[in-house]
């Protein structure tokens, strides 16, 4: 991936073509599924590369949302999109207040107990419907003998503090977990 690529925020995917004009379903990963059409233009992943593309339209359909892209005007043309991802630049995203974070940012963190225990890097982050939970990939020499540690992300309760400046998250746990 160059540099130019790491800046890039996957927001959403492309469906199925709708219609017979050039129309793709949408997938959207934002918060409010609409928002993803106030980020122009879109970066298209197509045969490996990303390429920008301008929303000419789109509406709600039934429970989703479809789209129709610059320049795609049948079906066929479209069809080269179908479960292409949809990226924006990070610096579209709306800035964030100090106590926010959006998830992204927390990978590759280091994870550390209150007591200063080195729990390892976030590799990933798991969505539960209840609380969402920090995957930890767990050092070579853990004392514990842990391979990765799932840590609930309780606000307070258990993440104590996440400091983006040291790449360090502050955690409540007992690295025997």
């Amino acid at each position: 991936m160059s540099s130019q690529n790491q800046d890039l925020v996957v927001v959403g995917k492309l469906g199925a073509t709708y219609g017979i004009k050039g129309w793709l379903k949408v997938f959207s990963y934002t918060e409010q599924s609409e928002s993803i059409f106030a980020y122009q233009p879109w970066l298209i992943k197509v045969k490996g590369e990303w390429k920008p593309i301008q929303i000419e339209s789109w509406k709600k359909h039934g429970q989703g949302m479809v789209a129709k892209l610059e320049g795609l005007d049948i079906r066929e043309d479209a069809q080269i999109f179908t479960n292409a991802e949809v990226a924006v630049h990070a610096d579209q995203l709306p800035a964030l207040s100090g106590e926010e974070f959006y998830w992204r940012e927390l990978y590759g963190m280091s994870v550390f107990t209150t007591e200063g225990y080195d729990l390892g890097k976030v590799t990933d982050i798991l969505e539960t419907g209840s609380n969402d939970v920090l995957v930890v990939k767990a050092n070579l020499k853990d004392a514990f003998g842990q391979k990765e540690r799932l840590i609930p992300f309780l606000d307070e309760q258990v993440i104590k503090l996440i400091d983006r400046t040291a790449q360090r998250i502050e955690v409540d746990w007992d690295p025997g977990f």
